[in-house]
C-alpha cells in the first residue's frame, strides 16, 4: 500500500523537517511514502486561506484513493486502533491512502466529506506544523505495530 502525505505549506526549518523526514525514513522502508506539499493561500482573510487551501487539497486528490483528513472534530483512535483500519485497508486491497494535514485555519466541509476516514490526534489542538510531525510518528507507528514490531510496547 502507497502512503501520500498531503501537506499544506513548507515545513518549517529545523526540528519540524527533521522529525518530519526522521519517520517518512522509517516509514520509506516500510512501505512507498510520497510528500506533496500544496502552496498556502497566502495572506487573506482565514475564509479565504481555508476556501483556497481546500480547492488545492481537492485538486490533489486522486481516484480511487482512501483520504484520511486529521481535523480536531474527527474520531479518536489509539495506536492499535488505527493500525488496524490501516490493516484493514491493507488487506481489502487499497493500494493508495492520502493523509491530509491542511493550512493553519483548517479546511471546508467539503473536504471532510471527501475522506473515508476524518482522524483526531487528540481533543486538543495543536499548530498544524507539530501535527505533521505527530503524525509521521503515529503512521510509523502503526507500520511497526502491523508487522508485530516491538516499537509499540
Amino acid at each position: 500500500m502507497k502512503v501520500r502525505l498531503l501537506l499544506v505549506g513548507r515545513s518549517e526549518r529545523g526540528w519540524v523537517t527533521e522529525g518530519l523526514e526522521h519517520y517518512v525514513g522509517r516509514l520509506g522502508r516500510m512501505f512507498p511514502v510520497e510528500l506533496v506539499v500544496l502552496p498556502e493561500a497566502g495572506k487573506g482573510q482565514a475564509s479565504y486561506q481555508q476556501r483556497v487551501e481546500s480547492e488545492r487539497i481537492l485538486a490533489a486528490l486522486k481516484p480511487g484513493e482512501r483520504v484520511v483528513v486529521l481535523d480536531e472534530r474527527g474520531k479518536a483512535l489509539t495506536s492499535p486502533a488505527f493500525a488496524q483500519q490501516l490493516g484493514t485497508w491493507r488487506d481489502q486491497g487499497v493500494r493508495q491512502v492520502a493523509f491530509v494535514i491542511g493550512g493553519a485555519y483548517g479546511m471546508t466541509d467539503a473536504v471532510r466529506d471527501r475522506a473515508d476516514l476524518v482522524l483526531a490526534l487528540s481533543a486538543m489542538i495543536f499548530p498544524h506544523q507539530l501535527v505533521r510531525v505527530l503524525f509521521a510518528e503515529q503512521l510509523y507507528r502503526a507500520a511497526t505495530i502491523l508487522q508485530g514490531s516491538p516499537y509499540h510496547h
